[in-house]
Order: structure tokens, then sequence, then C-alpha cells
């Protein structure tokens, strides 16, 4: 599959020929600046949570694309009111069955709210599952417990984890959860795009390698293969 980075936590996966995106906060990212929303593909956008740096390109992307946004009740909800016509709500715990795999909502521990101020429902992650491989996506979370339960019953290839600390978990706490995921490869997300989230790169990266982990901090723009 894909992986192209767009800044913040934003990352579009291509799997079995479908394009999947993440949380797109891009035309209001003074560090995205080089990247068009009107170019990027999208079938499907999924959404974690309701703070403006996880949502503020939704709606614009989901018009010009005619995705289909999978987020929680709330969200959905709110898009709708905007004019979003293509939605599909999901809670903690339900897995939906789509022709390109699974996507399996699970808990996140971080507050969510709308950038107009009403109530966003309850931040998630997501596991997505497929025949070209299985990832986990954790979206704005702190370490919890309950990271374990996806290393005991699912398979994941590698993971997208929170790294900059104050508003989520931070480097150590990530690898912390590597060892809960059972997954020692990872991409990090939510660093550097705010002062109060800004990280040694270097220093991180050589801490996850210390535990015999494998961190993978991608410029913007840039696309891999995994």
């Amino acid at each position: 599959m894909n992986i192209t980075y767009y800044g913040h936590s934003c990352f579009g996966v291509e799997i079995n020929g479908k394009h999947l995106l993440f949380d797109p906060f891009i035309s209001h990212n003074k560090l995205a600046i080089n990247i068009n929303i009107n170019a990027i593909k999208a079938d499907y956008i999924l959404i974690t949570h309701g703070h403006e740096d996880h949502i503020a390109d939704v709606e614009a992307i989901a018009k010009n694309t005619k995705a289909k946004v999978i987020c929680n009740g709330e969200i959905n909800d709110w898009l709708v009111r905007k004019g979003v016509e293509n939605t599909h709500p999901m809670n903690i715990g339900g897995k939906l069955k789509l022709e390109f795999g699974n996507i399996k909502a699970v808990v996140a521990i971080h507050s969510s709210s709308m950038p107009d101020g009403t109530y966003g429902g309850t931040a998630m992650g997501f596991v997505i599952e497929s025949t070209e491989g299985s990832f986990y996506y954790a979206g704005d979370t702190a370490l919890t417990y309950d990271m374990k339960l996806i290393g005991e019953y699912r398979n994941i290839n590698f993971a997208f984890l929170p790294i900059g600390d104050n508003y989520t978990m931070g480097v150590d706490n990530a690898i912390i959860a590597c060892n809960f995921i059972k997954c020692d490869d990872i991409i990090g997300m939510h660093y550097d795009t705010f002062e109060s989230i800004q990280i040694d790169k270097n220093e991180a990266i050589n801490k996850f390698k210390q535990q015999g982990k494998k961190l993978t901090l991608m410029p913007i723009g840039e696309t891999i293969t995994k």
C-alpha cells in the first residue's frame, strides 16, 4: 500500500485500489503550504475526533471528491448540517466491512469538540484490515491499557502513533504503546506543527532504535510504500 503524508496527523493511504484519507488538516497548517487539497484523492475520509487540527479540510475535500466520511455520530450530524451528503457514523467497538477491507473503531483517550464549540462526541482510533496488510491509526490519544486489546486480537503490520506530547502521548509512551499493540514499525504523527508539540526528531528516532523499534518521520508531501 502507498502512504502519503500531508502534515500533522493527515495521511493518505492507497489500499486495494481505494484511497483513504485520515484527519485532514492541511490548508490551515503553515508547514503544508505546498499541498493542494483540490488534488488529493479520497474514496473514504476517516475522522478520529472533532478538533480543528483534524477536521479543518474535511468539508472541502468531501464535497470535492464525494468521498464517504466515516466518523462518530456527533461529527456525522455536524457534517450533514454543513451539507456533506456521503457520511457513515460509527462508534467505538464497531466494525465496518467495505470493498477494500475492514475498519474497526477503537478506544482513544482524548477530548473532542467541533471548531464552533459544539460537542464532538467521543474520540476514537481505527484499525484497518485488508489483504494488503493491516495497520492501526491511533488518532490523538494518551497511552492506554486498551491498546493491549489490539495486540491480543489483531495482527498489525505498522501503526501511526502521535509522538508530540503535551496534547497526546509523547515518544516514551509511544514506545510503550508499541509493546502493547505488538508492533515495532511506527510512523510518527502529531508533532512539530505547533510550538507546544515540537520534538527533537533525531532523539526520537534513536530512542525507538534503542528499544529495537523503527520510527519513520515522513517529510510532508512524501509517499512511501508498505
